[in-house]
């Protein structure tokens, strides 16, 4: 078994500043309405998610590229745990990986939010070593090696 593995770290009060300068557009753009209702405000827990996001994109493999934010959504369960609800493209490439399920863990303190997402994926294992042949052929092919 594979496992697909993301963590992120951001600064509270980056989060706090665009959200002072552009709070719609950020909260538009970044947050489903049912995570901007939970989180009414409170900056922590907007950057947690946000970290909790980036996480995610990590995990599947594809950064923020080719994903929109919202299709990855962060909201607790009956007992406050976080969860990981993906949508759209975001949950086509978790199907596509073979992603059978996705845990996170959020924290923060006064000046950093940290998640880590972890998921068991069905998708073939990659051969490391072939992997790594070919990196080291490519940056020998760019004069880095």
């Amino acid at each position: 078994m594979e496992y697909a593995v993301g963590v992120d770290a951001i600064e509270i009060a980056r989060v706090r500043t665009v959200l002072q300068r552009h709070p719609e557009r950020f909260l538009r753009r970044v947050y489903t309405p049912e995570e901007v209702a939970f989180c009414r405000g409170r900056v922590p827990e907007l950057a947690a998610r946000f970290a909790a996001k980036e996480a995610t994109m990590k995990a599947l493999g594809t950064g923020a590229r080719g994903l929109a934010w919202r299709e990855i959504e962060v909201l607790p369960n009956q007992r406050g745990k976080p969860l990981i609800y993906l949508h759209g493209e975001a949950r086509r490439r978790g199907d596509a990986i073979g992603l059978r399920g996705v845990d996170v863990s959020l924290t923060h303190s006064r000046e950093l939010a940290i998640a880590v997402v972890v998921g068991a994926v069905d998708d073939a294992p990659i051969n490391r070593e072939q992997h790594r042949a070919r990196l080291v052929e490519w940056l020998r092919e760019q004069g880095r090696l």
